[in-house]
């Protein structure tokens, strides 16, 4: 019965997460690494600077060069603002995110993400923002536990 009110939790969490990055995305005043950002600090660390989301301003399609799939960038940021410092386990979940993208969509690279355009950037912001958060929530239910 717990496990089902977690996950019941970690969806509305995630759910919440990915709709408000897709909806910052979709606004055009965020590229994709700024949406991930904006959503995750919105949801667990509202207190901080609006001012921190600068910091993916050069993240999105792909860092300008179009390696790494800004959204993956912009929750690789999420995750070392939330952890606090926690460089262990902020490697451990962006391994995990890694590993989660490159099965979802076969790559992170944003070129190949984006070869026929960007219609499906709107759907990985959310799909990213939203795993983000369910990681940042398993680690929480996991460190309740223990």
């Amino acid at each position: 019965m717990l496990q089902n009110v977690a996950e019941k939790i970690d969806q509305t969490v995630a759910g919440k997460v990915a709709t408000d990055a897709e909806g910052l995305y979709r606004s055009g005043k965020m590229h994709c690494a700024e949406a991930v950002l904006a959503a995750v600090k919105n949801q667990f660390l509202p207190e901080a600077s609006d001012e921190l989301l600068r910091l993916a301003a050069g993240f999105g399609g792909g860092s300008g060069s179009g390696c790494i799939c800004g959204a993956v960038g912009g929750g690789t940021m999420g995750l070392g603002l939330i952890l606090e410092g926690d460089r262990r386990t902020a490697a451990e979940l962006t391994r995990e995110l890694h590993s989660w993208f490159k099965a979802q969509y076969g790559a992170t690279c944003c070129k190949v993400l984006s070869a026929k355009g960007k219609s499906g950037c709107p759907g990985i912001t959310a799909s990213v923002a939203g795993t983000v958060a369910q990681l940042l929530e398993q680690r929480s239910c996991a460190q309740a536990k223990g």
